[in-house]
């Protein structure tokens, strides 16, 4: 609950100088994603079966302020698309106007990664701040990337990897932005607690 008290207090008291991203990496499969279709009475929707399946992933990056989802689209899903993920947060994020960027992400290894932590330390403005394990209801992009799911790649009918991965791009770039609520996870009893100790913590620093 600490995470999500660090999390949670981080938004409510962010700076007009700093920027705040939460970040999840999507995994885009040529071989449709099953769910279900409205579709009408006594029909029923036909789903392709390319055949062998081909993967591209998409790193995005939702601003908590602004809604608007940054991404990057690459053949593997590793250390170095996160990287360049956050080298777009960078370039969106002049150092003139944001002296502080705090990225919060899940623990999957590539966040973890040394090639990471090395750029990192060569990029004093990031903050990596982390989310607890196995606890998806508390990353907000997670929904903007169930959208894509609903609108891209649940029983689509492409038939090349490079036409998928098109369609979710001019989906993110079309459609937003997402501005989410934090989820109830946030507000519950423990991590009222969690922030209380929290800011009495700061308060005796300061002191």
């Amino acid at each position: 609950m600490t995470k999500l008290a660090r999390i949670r207090h981080l938004i409510e008291t962010l700076p007009g100088n700093a920027a705040l991203f939460t970040a999840f990496e999507l995994d885009i499969h040529l071989l449709p994603k099953l769910g279900y279709e409205w579709m009408l009475r006594g029909t029923q929707t036909e789903v392709m079966t390319p055949g062998k399946n081909e993967k591209s992933y998409l790193a995005g990056a939702l601003n908590h302020v602004t809604g608007k989802l940054l991404h990057v689209v690459g053949e593997r899903k590793n250390r170095f698309l996160f990287i360049e993920l956050l080298k777009a947060i960078e370039r969106a994020c002049p150092a003139t106007k944001f002296t502080k960027i705090y990225v919060v992400a899940d623990n999957y290894r590539i966040h973890t990664a040394k090639a990471v932590q090395a750029w990192l330390a060569q990029h004093p403005r990031f903050e990596v701040v982390f989310l607890p394990s196995y606890c998806p209801r508390a990353n907000p992009i997670e929904r903007a990337f169930g959208d894509v799911h609903d609108k891209c790649t649940r029983n689509h009918k492409r038939t090349r990897i490079a036409d998928l991965v098109s369609d979710v791009v001019w989906h993110l770039k079309r459609n937003g932005p997402w501005r989410y609520r934090l989820s109830e996870l946030y507000y519950e009893a423990e991590v009222d607690a969690a922030m209380a100790e929290l800011l009495t913590a700061e308060k005796s620093m300061a002191a």
